[in-house]
């Protein structure tokens, strides 16, 4: 009879699931590029995700839509930090390979530690800062900030970093009682709302049933990897499940091959190894450090 599986391992499932359904999500917004303009996919792709985790909660409590003030707050401004880095990630991935937009995020664990030690008071060493540092020239290595590598595009994923830092910042001010399905209907929301007032300054194009058909495959893909990221970070260890964002990257890799034809180059992949590896260092220290915590006589 084989082991019942633990709640780590459970997490970890979930967490690469999640992550994989981001990237497939990401491909499929990627397909429309030039065909719908970005404003009106994030809109209608936002207007079907809203509806659908809107009903998911009116069926099972509308009573977790009742945030207090102060949390309403920073729901609020963590929807504007979400609303930020959507526009510019979808800006980026529209115009680079999905691969080299996926391995600039992924130093996205870093610039949260390190925000969190600037604004939250949070305690790193400086193997940890060193390892910080290391990311950020993994990022540089692929975005290559020279007259001839760098590109506004690679600078649009930048800035999709720096509002998805603010996001995971103000989550980790949240009160852990506030239902993640509400933060997560309010972000979807605000999103919606903020790429709806930018399409009215664009002009709509009729969609076909094929941009149609991906929209609507992109809506319940993204619910589903919201779901799968919520049950990660409640089954298991976050020092243990962290470590499986990384599935992004291989999974934007073999879909940048396979679908787009996108094969990025040996520059790109040693930024990545850099950046990945880096950031596999600072979960390791950070779990050290806590298991280190624990083990002191108090």
């Amino acid at each position: 009879m084989s082991a019942p599986m633990t709640d780590n391992t459970r997490g970890a499932l979930y967490m690469a699931g999640a992550m994989t359904a981001f990237t497939v999500n990401d491909a499929c917004m990627k397909a429309l590029a030039g065909e719908v303009p970005l404003f009106q996919v994030i809109f209608l792709r936002g207007v079907l995700t809203t509806l659908l985790i809107g009903g998911f909660l009116l069926l099972r409590s509308p009573a977790l839509l009742r945030l207090p003030k102060q949390e309403l707050r920073i729901v609020l401004l963590r929807s504007g930090a979400e609303a930020f880095a959507a526009v510019f990630f979808f800006a980026a991935l529209f115009n680079m390979p999905i691969a080299n937009v996926s391995a600039i995020l992924q130093v996205l664990p870093l610039t949260v530690t390190f925000a969190a030690w600037m604004f939250l008071s949070e305690q790193i060493g400086w193997r940890r800062f060193a390892a910080i540092l290391a990311g950020f020239v993994g990022v540089l290595i692929i975005v290559r900030p020279d007259a001839d590598g760098f590109s506004i595009h690679a600078g649009y994923a930048l800035l999709a970093v720096l509002g998805a830092t603010v996001r995971d910042v103000l989550t980790r001010k949240l009160n852990p009682q506030t239902s993640s399905l509400a933060v997560t209907l309010f972000t979807s929301g605000g999103v919606t709302l903020m790429a709806g007032m930018a399409s009215l300054f664009v002009p709509w194009v009729p969609l076909t049933a094929s941009s149609a058909g991906l929209i609507g495959v992109a809506s319940f893909i993204i619910l589903a990897a919201y779901l799968l990221i919520v049950l990660a970070m409640r089954k298991g260890e976050l020092s243990f499940v962290a470590p499986f964002r990384y599935t992004s990257l291989l999974v934007a890799i073999i879909i940048g091959m396979v679908v787009f034809d996108e094969f990025p180059d040996l520059i790109t992949y040693a930024g990545a190894v850099v950046v990945v590896g880096s950031g596999l260092y600072t979960l390791h220290r950070e779990r050290w450090a806590k298991a280190a915590r624990t083990l002191r006589p108090r």
